[in-house]
């Protein structure tokens, strides 16, 4: 007799009988040691927190007795055992994550003496009374291994060095509520049963951790720690996204002394934000610090009610409410950079302070003496920080070093200088200057400068000279920065991260190929690696594991692509096509229902807000849907209709893609068209 996980074929190999027993023991035992160390850890973590609640409340009661240097003592204590009582519980809940299914797969290693080492991979690890191993945690650098090589020759880096061996057994494990259901071994990732039942699963509302079919090219970006900085190209269903939280968790597992809050990943939107936020916390970790550009933005501007969101700004196109592309463009180019730069060189060097003045009675301020601090001695500040620098200078050369008449010498410098920190006034004047390349009336500068919600293109300029006058508010404690969805961030989004994040290392993840702002795209997203710090990687990933061969098929088509390889096994369902709308209320519930039948999640994509709107009261009364715009937050994938810009980064069972006839997806808008039908995993139906 033989066991199997699943049905065989590929590179998978039956398993004996007597094979299968000894794992099922092994599995009892380990099972038997992990409700052991939960029990007993389970103990520590409830005493851990009376003792530590009990310690402070001493603390606190015998406060005024400490003298300063007790109090620190005691302070540095607290912090200690409170960080000891934090990685105790935090290990005792991977623990029970794992406790019905203590591990996924298993690796035969011999290295170069002789040693056999047979390793149990687990999402923690899990060590017996005598601090032997029983269960590796999956970012340990032996575990590399089960990712990274077919059996044969191998090698691992650690800590001591590299490790060169031969990797005798590669096996997998099906294991469901303490059970053992399947067993099978395995000579290589691709293609796998483990992922193919993986890629037949239906979606969820929430991205799932894949740690049990991460493949070899996914491997080499979530391990990589080599390089400071890595850019990933990575097709439409490569797993981008689940890439770069699986290497937050190795970093986090890895890297001394970071933690989840020294991690901040930029997302596309908050339903995006939502949608990936279980993925972390399945790994055993907390989740890290997030944010979108715009709140960025709004966070530095207040000179506005409201910054447009990068939906909003994208909408504006593609809906065709956007009367001057032409200065968009301009505004979206690398080329105004340029002219902002000069633009603002010509603008600090002409500012001065006028005249000299007297503060108080006797203390005189020679304006030949504070021009020079502002254009030489402190001319490593931005303009409005010397200012302030030259203000604490004054105060503490008429004041004996103190700096009780910083405001007043402040509000005296700013009284007598040509140059006020109005950035409106600033802003308005480059549109005048010399330096931009459009040139335009002052009406048509008032239309996107006197408004209540600043324009997108507009708050990225504001943003960058208000950053540049007065300093980027710069964010020390951030070490690792996620950009996902790079392809829609322009050249000067990225000079601005820069800026804020000045001691951080990058993983930038997208594909030019999904680039749906209309205003600019990269040849190849290569091009970004001069703007970081430190070594910088490029590297593709040119395998998708979303869509089936006959989705990738069609879609290969709208963009003119070949070099897409799909690893979802066929499921021999047509691309279908409708055309025509006479019915079009009927067909469509028609084709809901049937997909409902069919599969967990369903979506209409539209081509933007208005036909989604219109779809939805269209079919509302008819079945139970959802309407999702750049606002929502949460959602059922059940059934909903999104716009195909608010869709980026999801992914669905089915998908129906709809379009008015009178607002047919354009020949530059082809890139829309081709994320829309790249959220379908298994089966994509057309309307017009």
């Amino acid at each position: 007799m033989y066991f199997f996980a699943f049905k065989s074929g590929g590179s998978c190999m039956a398993i004996s009988e007597i094979e299968f027993q000894k794992e099922k023991k092994i599995l009892n035992k380990v099972q038997k040691l992990l409700d052991n160390t939960l029990e007993n850890l389970g103990e520590e973590v409830s005493s851990d927190y009376e003792n530590l609640q009990e310690f402070k409340k001493m603390m606190w009661e015998n406060a005024s007795s400490f003298d300063d240097g007790e109090a620190q003592q005691v302070m540095t204590a607290t912090s200690q055992e409170a960080e000891k009582v934090l990685m105790r519980r935090q290990y005792f809940n991977r623990l029970m994550q794992v406790k019905d299914k203590p591990y996924f797969a298993s690796i035969v290693f011999k290295d170069d003496e002789g040693s056999i080492f047979n390793i149990y991979i687990s999402l923690t690890y899990l060590k017996d009374d005598d601090l032997n191993n029983i269960l590796y945690d999956w970012r340990s650098p032996i575990c590399s291994l089960f990712y990274d090589y077919e059996t044969g020759p191998c090698s691992y880096r650690a800590p001591g060095g590299i490790y060169h061996g031969e990797l005798k057994r590669k096996r997998q494990y099906k294991i469901e509520k303490r059970k053992l259901l399947g067993v099978f071994d395995n000579s290589l990732n691709i293609n796998d049963e483990v992922l193919q039942e993986v890629l037949a699963t239906e979606s969820s509302d929430k991205m799932k951790n894949v740690v049990n079919t991460i493949q070899q090219e996914q491997n080499q970006v979530i391990r990589n720690l080599e390089d400071n900085n890595l850019i990933v190209q990575g097709i439409a269903g490569s797993g981008k996204t689940t890439v770069a939280l699986h290497r937050i968790a190795f970093l986090l597992y890895r890297l001394p002394n970071l933690n989840s809050n020294n991690i901040l990943i930029f997302s596309p939107n908050e339903i995006f934000t939502e949608y990936i936020s279980d993925v972390l916390p399945s790994l055993g970790e907390a989740n890290t610090l997030q944010t979108t550009f715009n709140d960025y933005m709004a966070s530095m501007i207040n000179e506005y009610k409201e910054v447009e969101s990068f939906t909003d700004f994208i909408s504006r196109y593609y809906s065709y409410l956007e009367s001057n592309t032409e200065l968009v463009l301009y505004k979206q180019s690398d080329q105004i950079i340029d002219d902002l730069d000069n633009y603002l060189s010509d603008y600090i060097s002409n500012c001065l302070f006028t005249s000299s003045f007297v503060e108080g009675e006797i203390n005189k301020v020679k304006c030949e003496d504070i021009n020079e601090m502002l254009h030489n001695k402190y001319d490593r500040f931005p303009l409005f920080e010397r200012v302030e620098e030259i203000a604490k200078k004054l105060s503490s050369n008429f004041y004996k070093g103190s700096g009780k008449k910083n405001k007043t010498f402040y509000k005296l410098l700013r009284e007598h200088a040509n140059f006020v920190k109005d950035y409106k006034m600033i802003y308005t004047e480059f549109w005048k200057s010399e330096y931009t390349k459009i040139k335009l009336s002052d009406e048509e500068i008032k239309t996107f400068i006197n408004k209540e919600i600043i324009n997108y293109e507009d708050a990225l300029i504001f943003t960058y000279i208000k950053g540049t006058l007065e300093g980027f508010k710069y964010e020390n404690s951030i070490r690792q920065v996620i950009i996902d969805e790079a392809q829609d961030y322009n050249r000067l989004q990225y000079i601005i991260i820069n800026k804020i994040f000045r001691k951080a290392d990058f993983t930038i993840l997208g594909d030019i190929n999904q680039n749906i702002n209309p205003y600019y795209s990269y040849k190849s997203l290569e091009s970004l690696a001069s703007l970081f710090r430190g070594d910088t990687k490029y590297i593709e990933l040119l395998k998708t594991y979303r869509s089936s061969p006959e989705i990738i098929d069609y879609t290969n088509k709208i963009l003119g692509l070949n070099h897409v390889n799909a690893i979802r096994r066929d499921n021999h369902k047509p691309v279908i096509v409708r055309r025509g709308n006479s019915k079009l209320k009927e067909s469509l519930i028609s084709d809901i229902n049937y997909l409902q039948q069919e599969y967990k999640s369903t979506a209409i994509i539209t081509k933007d807000c208005k036909e989604a709107e219109k779809i939805y009261d269209l079919v509302k009364d008819e079945v139970n849907v959802s309407l999702v715009d750049a606002n929502s937050v949460k959602f059922s994938k059940d059934l909903i209709v999104i716009p195909a810009y608010t869709a980026k980064g999801l992914e669905f069972d089915s998908v129906i893609i709809y379009n008015d006839r009178e607002n047919s997806y354009r020949k530059n808008e082809r890139n829309l068209l081709y994320v829309a039908c790249t959220r379908c995993q298994h089966e994509l139906i057309i309307y017009n």
